[in-house]
């Protein structure tokens, strides 16, 4: 997601000159890098979570934290870890969330097996590497790098780890319900929707602090008929229908909309945006209700306009030679915050017809913008400069969907943040083939949710 962002954002300071960490030390951290990317932590291998667990569990001794609860549930393990206030200040603790489990790999379609890590061209690669592998390391790693320079919080700092982020959700759904007492904070960081971009000629394009996110949802296209021998055509058919509903689908377009994390994400293109793009933003931002510019826009910011649904899977028929007497479509939506599900598929049923009937299969819990605290958000941007000093915090909106909802929806607001960095347009890969993530990006991580954490506990 976050690579596919505006190129036309600009920064002009000069890089801020840090000091790299010791060898010794780096290549500590990717040992460990490495021992997680190979535990094929995939939905249904229940076996592999317990073996990540297990490894997570002994390195957060290693920075002293050894109240560790982890749960087993819907085949798989979610991990909760508390670090005590050494000296408390009375405040709520703080909650940092990541996720363990990655989507699936077939070693037949990647050159190299998915879960053999490996380093190549500056990238270290392995199916999770960068969702959200890499994140999760990072957390690891910062915290045990508090512990030996002496930190003590202030606050109690609680770590989230899930174990089905990119299936069920259960992990959140159940840590947001039923383990609300190990988790209750004052605010969540989401190490799954935040991180910098950089252009490759030195100049940083910002960090991006996540505080909204749609809303996932699949909807249920069914088309009936009693079928018949297929030499006898009938005028009604369960395809045709459907064809019919998925193709009004296509061509139709929410109603555009506008909230505080996607205004203030425009805002700060179009303020550095000189061109014809940043023309566009300015004018729709002076009207976002205008459908014709919304529609221009949105071809440039995929899915940051307006909700958005598309056809993601497709089954109908029983015999070639017989009428088909169901044909169905899965219709995935991410649907803008304040708009419910329900007139979603008020909506969708509209444009499907009276032959076709939309239900509700699947969805996330619909979440509100999160409060911008102007306290994360300076001690976000101080930690970044520690290692880039013309780095600034950006707001977004995500359009895809996090374990970041159901605590959102439960009353505890979630802020995507992030050391990890990357290349602006540079693809990672994630979900697909060699997903791979910068070695420097990797390792400029630890340091800077160490900075941040120091600050915000501290």
């Amino acid at each position: 997601m976050r690579y596919l962002l505006s190129a036309s954002l600009l920064c002009t300071a000069a890089t801020a000159t840090a000091q790299r960490p010791d060898p010794t030390r780096r290549a500590a951290e990717r040992a460990l890098f490495e021992q997680i990317v190979e535990i094929p932590t995939v939905a249904g291998r229940t076996a592999e979570f317990r073996k990540m667990t297990a490894l997570l569990t002994a390195e957060f001794k290693k920075a002293g934290i050894t109240n560790v609860v982890v749960k087993d549930h819907d085949n798989t393990q979610t991990l909760i870890a508390r670090w005590p206030a050494a000296r408390p200040s009375g405040k709520k603790p703080i909650l940092l969330m990541a996720h363990m489990d990655v989507v699936e790999a077939k070693a037949s379609e990647w050159k190299h097996p998915p879960f053999e890590f490996r380093e190549e061209g500056g990238y270290y690669l392995g199916r999770g590497s960068y969702d959200n592998k890499a994140a999760l390391t990072g957390v690891v790693l910062a915290l045990q790098e508090l512990k030996r320079s002496g930190f003590q919080p202030t606050r109690d700092i609680i770590v989230l780890f899930t174990g089905d982020e990119e299936v069920s959700g259960n992990g959140a759904r159940r840590a947001s319900t039923e383990w609300r007492p190990l988790v209750d904070s004052e605010y969540a960081l989401n190490f799954d929707a935040g991180g910098g971009l950089r252009y490759k000629d030195g100049r940083t394009d910002g960090f991006y602090i996540q505080i909204a996110e749609k809303t996932y949802a699949d909807y249920k296209f069914t088309a009936v008929n009693k079928g018949g021998h297929s030499s006898a055509p009938r005028p009604d058919n369960a395809i045709y229908a459907l064809a019919g509903a998925l193709k009004n689908l296509e061509e139709y377009r929410f109603e555009p909309m506008i909230n505080p994390a996607t205004r203030a994400f425009f805002e700060r293109i179009a303020a550095n945006d000189k061109g014809s793009y940043g023309e566009l933003i300015k004018k729709w931002l002076s009207n976002p209700t205008d459908r014709v510019t919304a529609d221009l826009l949105e071809a440039n910011a995929l899915g940051y306009t307006r909700t958005r649904c598309i056809a993601t899977q497709l089954s109908g028929g029983h015999a070639p030679n017989a009428l088909p007497q169901k044909a169905e479509a899965n219709v995935n939506c991410r649907v803008f915050p304040g708009v419910t599900l329900e007139d979603v598929r008020g909506q969708l049923q509209s444009l499907a017809g009276k032959d076709v009937t939309v239900t509700l299969d699947d969805s996330s819990p619909a979440s509100d913008v999160s409060p911008m605290r102007e306290d994360l958000v300076s001690a976000y941007r101080e930690a970044a400069r520690t290692k880039f000093a013309d780095a600034d915090i950006i707001p977004l909106q995500s359009a895809g969907a996090t374990d970041g909802s159901f605590l959102r929806n439960a009353g505890i607001p979630v802020y995507g943040v992030g050391g990890l960095w990357g290349y602006l347009k540079d693809p990672l890969n994630e979900h697909g083939l060699d997903e791979r993530v910068l070695v420097e990006g990797f390792h400029d991580q630890v340091p800077i949710i160490a900075d941040l954490l120091r600050r915000i506990a501290g």
